[in-house]
């Protein structure tokens, strides 16, 4: 049976879909604001649910992904939805528009999205200047991520420097730090999904002495080849990552038909078409690390059996995105309560039991 809130946004959904995707976004935005300031209480959830990973407590595994908050403007507002934490960002060492407008298009008949944004946000130095009271202010009260790449105008050869001074604003505000290497919508951005620029990056962001340091997270693309996965693994591995997120958004158009609606566009993709394609890399990187490397699945999550399907192939935690725009408010406690059901349906005490549970 659906809750309120799944029904009310059933009925207003047709009318927010009729507004452009970034104008429909803009909007959600202002209203959250509302919804950031207000003494809504946090839900508890299952015993079973709940999780200790890098030093922090996960009350549930089901995360926002980064891309939906881009300039950290709500830190405190994820949690009232029944999220167990959130990425914000992807954020940039300098501010930047992003790429002209129209730059996100809905594919509908599919439960898709595709977007060439292109990292718009307000930079790293005006992020790190108004996060910071927020948080000493009101601590949030979920992990809270902060998802880097690279700004568009910072060469390649060089770009950790760029890394370098995003991380060191925001370090001190996170609860674990995502490198974003992944995205197709910055110029040559997944050219540094190797293990010598890789390398240069965590060279970079180690060599400042700061009071503490989060846990380093790498984003990864659905498109790599299994040579360039097995590699991205083992440099993890070597390099004390503490994670991997996988995945991003994917320039495959597999399962979308010639006729449809925006499917020709370009950008990344995601949503119901990555929902197997994300899973399969999921099992990869617990297949190659043994099970010994974290890992924060994303990709086409838009149900309680979804999530649980990157759990059993190793997801640790599960983000959403896509989902969230297509299912509304009431989906991540919708998912969080299915999942707890799973699991005792599937005879797992607790999330941990089931992680990579297809494996074998």
């Amino acid at each position: 049976m659906q809750k309120p809130s799944s029904l009310l946004y059933n009925l207003i959904r047709p009318a927010l879909f009729r507004l452009s995707p970034e104008t429909a976004h803009e909007l959600a935005m202002s209203l959250l604001r509302l919804v950031e300031h207000l003494p809504i209480p946090v839900a508890s959830t299952d015993a079973g649910l709940r999780q200790d990973l890098w030093g922090l407590e996960f009350p549930n595994p089901i995360g926002l992904a980064a891309g939906f908050d881009k300039s950290a403007k709500l830190p405190h507002a994820w949690s009232r939805f029944g999220f167990g934490f959130a990425e914000l960002g992807t954020i940039t060492a300098r501010p930047q528009p992003g790429n002209p407008k129209p730059r996100i298009f809905r594919l509908p008949e599919v439960e898709a999205l595709i977007n060439r944004l292109g990292f718009n946000n307000d930079g790293a130095e005006a992020v790190s200047r108004r996060l910071g009271p927020q948080l000493q202010a009101a601590p949030a009260a979920i992990p809270l991520g902060l998802n880097i790449g690279k700004s568009a105008i910072a060469p390649l050869t060089g770009a950790e420097e760029d890394y370098r001074s995003s991380y060191r604003l925001l370090a001190p505000l996170a609860d674990y730090i995502a490198i974003n290497v992944s995205s197709p919508n910055t110029k040559g951005l997944r050219d540094l999904q190797t293990s010598d620029a890789l390398l240069r990056i965590l060279q970079a962001i180690r060599a400042d002495p700061l009071p503490r340091r989060p846990p380093l997270l790498i984003k990864i693309s659905p498109d790599l080849e299994p040579s360039q996965l097995r590699d991205i693994v083992t440099f993890c591995l070597d390099n004390e990552v503490a994670g991997i997120i996988a995945t991003n958004t994917t320039l495959s158009r597999d399962g979308i038909s010639a006729e449809a609606r925006n499917g020709s566009e370009s950008g990344g993709l995601s949503g119901r078409p990555l929902t197997a394609r994300a899973t399969k890399v999921i099992g990869e990187v617990w297949r190659l690390s043994s099970g010994n490397l974290p890992i924060v699945g994303a990709g086409g999550v838009f149900n309680a059996d979804d999530a649980f399907e990157k759990i059993r192939a190793g997801a640790n935690l599960v983000q959403v995105y896509t989902g969230f725009v297509y299912g509304g408010p009431g989906q991540p406690r919708a998912i969080v309560e299915g999942l707890g059901q799973r699991l005792e349906r599937e005879g797992f005490g607790s999330i941990a039991d089931a992680v990579g549970s297809a494996a074998g």
